[in-house]
């Protein structure tokens, strides 16, 4: 590729990750909080949630592979990758739209719920897998797929930042749009859906990614190839049991817990959670940004190492704040724990991020093909299992400290303050409604007994540094593909290629 075309690569691919980020954070870490804050649900409805989720996702995990096949054996005047983008971010919308603008309650939401959720695992991945696919037909060389990662990381991070921010602050607390929690996700999921497709354009319009592949016939759909390709890959075998369990680790906090334990610890306001999670990814804004800097000087095993050490520094203040400082300052240190737990976190993410692509040309190398869609398609695979098990922990979690005893209280007051403005003009007496409402919610969270919080502390501190731990070891004995090695095979590839093509040139 020319420099001109490579420059432009750099910004519209990652600005068109801004609206998917946005859909991802909203369905991935809202959704459970806007069913727990809009829908009265027993414990066994409550599970039946949680069992759907758990089963679209790993549904959705599965069907990653398959749909990375299917994107390899697309062959288009649009290339291979661009088709799918289109396809699947217009229907991933309506979805999104769909899902949380529905007045369903009890039984009849939870089927409604598992259709949507089972129709969402099909169509963001569609959109997904061709994105992140891309990369590899992008460059070949580290340290522009460094940049590039890194780069669209940063631009997810923009997307997944201003979802964090803004979407707790306009659905719960003085700030709701509509005064209420159900209008308010119903507006915010209309603007995603906008959003999204509008952002992506960038990437459709204003990418070109290297074509070799249409040089090559089309591969068959086939179990056998995914499964060969995975298997026959010991990298990839290792990489994603480790990244599994990082993703775990990284998403236990935002995952529910987080967002339940400030309201439940600290105030029914979304401007709190809202204000925990932009500081906590202020640090990680930072390390997106100088990652490729600090790869160029820092091999990826050594900065885990600081990476862990950060985190581990976090999560003990974390602990500190929760336990011995009560109100505002404990409220704003852990916060400030949170985000050195979190650059933790993410350094391992970005680490992950980086490994799962080189195994692209370690899989050319062992087996002359690179296969880099279906290996593409093991991140998200991945972050769906792991996304799978955050859920049966959160629920899980719910269960244990009796969550729904108080969510219950606070959605039906929800509903209700809903109902009883509509066709009200008045400012006054909305405003009246809505101060009735938190008042009410106040004194909800007023009963909520210690065990409650702290149960809920301990285990989203504690579960992810258990399993960042793991992760690190596992890392650090099975990964061979450091620096030096990736760079020798890309060496070996080149020449392999020089040789291929002095053998066609002699026989022309």
């Amino acid at each position: 590729m020319d420099q001109k075309t490579i420059k432009r690569n750099r910004l519209m691919f990652p600005l068109g990750t801004v609206g998917r980020d946005m859909v991802y954070q909203l369905f991935t870490n809202y959704l459970y909080t806007f069913v727990l804050l809009t829908k009265q649900l027993n414990a066994a409805q409550l599970a039946a949630i949680a069992a759907i989720m758990v089963a679209a996702r790993v549904f959705d995990a599965l069907n990653d592979p398959l749909m990375g096949n299917i994107i390899d054996r697309t062959r288009s005047k649009w290339g291979k990758f661009k088709p799918w983008l289109v396809v699947g971010i217009v229907t991933t919308s309506v979805v999104i739209y769909m899902a949380f603008n529905t007045k369903l309650q009890g039984w009849p939401f939870v089927i409604f719920f598992g259709v949507i959720y089972f129709l969402y695992s099909i169509t963001y991945t569609m959109h997904d897998i061709s994105y992140w696919g891309m990369i590899p037909s992008l460059s070949t060389d580290a340290a522009e797929r460094n940049l590039l990662t890194s780069r669209t990381n940063l631009f997810a991070g923009v997307g997944g930042t201003l979802a964090n921010v803004l979407i707790p602050m306009f659905t719960v607390g003085v700030m709701t749009i509509g005064r209420s929690t159900v209008t308010a996700y119903g507006t915010i999921a209309l603007v995603v859906a906008i959003l999204a497709p509008l952002f992506l354009c960038f990437t459709i319009f204003g990418v070109r990614e290297n074509r070799d592949y249409e040089k090559e016939p089309a591969p068959k759909v086939s179990f056998k190839k995914i499964i060969r390709t995975i298997m026959g890959n010991d990298q990839l075998r290792w990489i994603i049991p480790i990244f599994l369990l990082q993703q775990i680790g990284n998403g236990i906090v935002l995952g529910g817990i987080g967002q339940i334990y400030i309201y439940f610890q600290f105030g029914y306001a979304g401007g709190l959670y809202g204000t925990f999670t932009i500081v906590g990814m202020m640090a990680t804004a930072v390390l997106m940004i100088l990652y490729p800097m600090i790869s160029a000087k820092m091999q990826r095993k050594d900065m885990m190492k600081k990476m862990l050490i950060a985190a581990v520094a976090g999560y003990v203040i974390m602990l500190a704040a929760g336990l011995l400082i009560p109100g505002t300052i404990g409220f704003w240190i852990m916060t400030l724990g949170f985000m050195l737990s979190n650059l933790g976190q993410y350094g391992f993410y970005l680490i992950m991020m980086i490994s799962i692509l080189n195994t692209v040309e370690y899989n050319e190398y062992m087996t002359g093909s690179r296969d880099d869609a279906i290996i593409a398609s093991v991140r998200p695979f991945v972050t769906k299992l792991g996304g799978a098990l955050i859920v049966v922990i959160t629920t899980v979690s719910y269960l244990i400290f009796n969550v729904t005893d108080i969510t219950n209280q606070i959605s039906k007051l929800e509903q209700e303050a809903q109902i009883a403005q509509e066709g009200l003009f008045e400012q006054a007496a909305l405003d009246a409604i809505e101060a009735g409402k938190l008042a009410s919610i106040e004194e909800i969270l007023g009963s909520i007994k210690g065990g409650q919080t702290v149960g809920l502390l301990l285990t989203m501190v504690g579960l992810s540094f258990l399993f960042m731990l793991l992760t690190y070891v596992l890392y650090m004995k099975h990964y061979k593909l450091d620096e030096p090695e990736y760079d020798r095979i890309c060496k070996e590839l080149e020449a392999r290629k020089a040789e291929e093509a002095a053998r066609e040139a002699a026989n022309a």
